[in-house]
């Protein structure tokens, strides 16, 4: 819980569903809280529990010390704050919209220009789960900001600091999600692999989720990360060329069984790739050496 001490007035701009999760998080953890949003009314629920509703961004950025912002994007943050004048200035500006490394590295600058102490961030839950302690959210660039500022933001789940670069919140965003797009279509896929022969997703799931993802993949990948850093990729239990065989399979399968194929392919076209580069007696980890390289017709 948040003590007397650590209950930071707090202002929120934008009123999406994320931003009233993070504003009703603040809210009962007992953080003073001024709230605007363009759409004045998206704000009657935090009113009726306490929350003051500014006027103006300026109104909203000048009564407290720290502001939060969550919008659709830096582009947004720009137009929003620079119609406020100097009411950031010598304040704190949380910005925790989604964007590229390269934007929040620019958007640095522009804080600074500004005189406004700036900490960029990502959020790594859906609304509901804001407030929770195990809610992670992540954090790059002034470590000052985030170490006087930590109490306040523990209030809207776990805060996690990744370093001084204010480009690695999105960067770390945006490769989970990766991460996640690329499990869940696998898993899609490989569930109309199973339909195709009347088997339910809901079977499938058991053995897939319950035991093939937790067991056999995430354990092999979590105990070889270090090869990754290590580039050591050794093909004694089974080489890269062995791998691009099963690929060809589910290639071959999901023509079979009148299913998608493109998704098998394009992973066959990488493994082949990697092989062509001279990895084809190294073990599949190896095609991490692709994704390191630019793609070929765009370098």
């Amino acid at each position: 819980m948040t003590s007397d001490l650590d209950r930071t007035p707090v202002t929120v701009v934008g009123l999406g569903p994320m931003g009233l999760a993070l504003a009703a998080a603040l809210l009962e953890r007992g953080h003073p809280l001024t709230v605007w949003n363009r759409t004045p009314e998206k704000a009657d629920e935090l009113v009726g529990k306490g929350a003051r509703r500014a006027a103006t961004v300026a109104e909203a950025a000048s009564a407290s010390p720290l502001t939060i912002m969550c919008l659709k994007d830096y582009d947004t943050m720009y137009a929003v704050f620079d119609a406020a004048g100097d009411a950031l200035r010598g304040r704190v500006l949380v910005n925790l919209n989604s964007g590229t490394p390269n934007e929040a590295r620019a958007a640095v600058d522009w804080a600074d220009e500004r005189g406004v102490a700036y900490l960029d961030g990502a959020i790594m839950v859906q609304p509901p789960l804001v407030g929770h302690p195990g809610s992670v959210f992540l954090y790059s660039g002034s470590q000052d900001v985030f170490d006087r500022h930590r109490a306040t933001l523990a209030s809207l789940g776990d805060p996690r600091y990744l370093g001084a670069d204010p480009g690695l919140a999105v960067l770390y965003n945006t490769a989970l999600l990766d991460l996640m797009y690329a499990a869940t279509n696998g898993f899609l896929h490989a569930s109309a692999l199973v339909a195709s022969a009347g088997v339910p997703a809901a079977t499938f799931a058991g053995l897939a989720l319950d035991w093939f993802l937790p067991t056999v993949v995430q354990a092999s990948l979590a105990e070889q990360a270090p090869a990754l850093d290590a580039g050591h990729y050794p093909g004694d239990l089974g080489t890269l060329e062995m791998n691009r065989n099963a690929l060809e399979h589910i290639t071959l399968t999901s023509r079979e069984q009148g299913v998608h194929d493109d998704q098998p392919r394009l992973m066959q076209g990488i493994a082949e790739r990697a092989i062509a580069e001279g990895h084809g007696d190294r073990n599949y980890l190896a095609v991490f050496e692709v994704f390191k390289k630019a793609n070929a017709a765009r370098a």
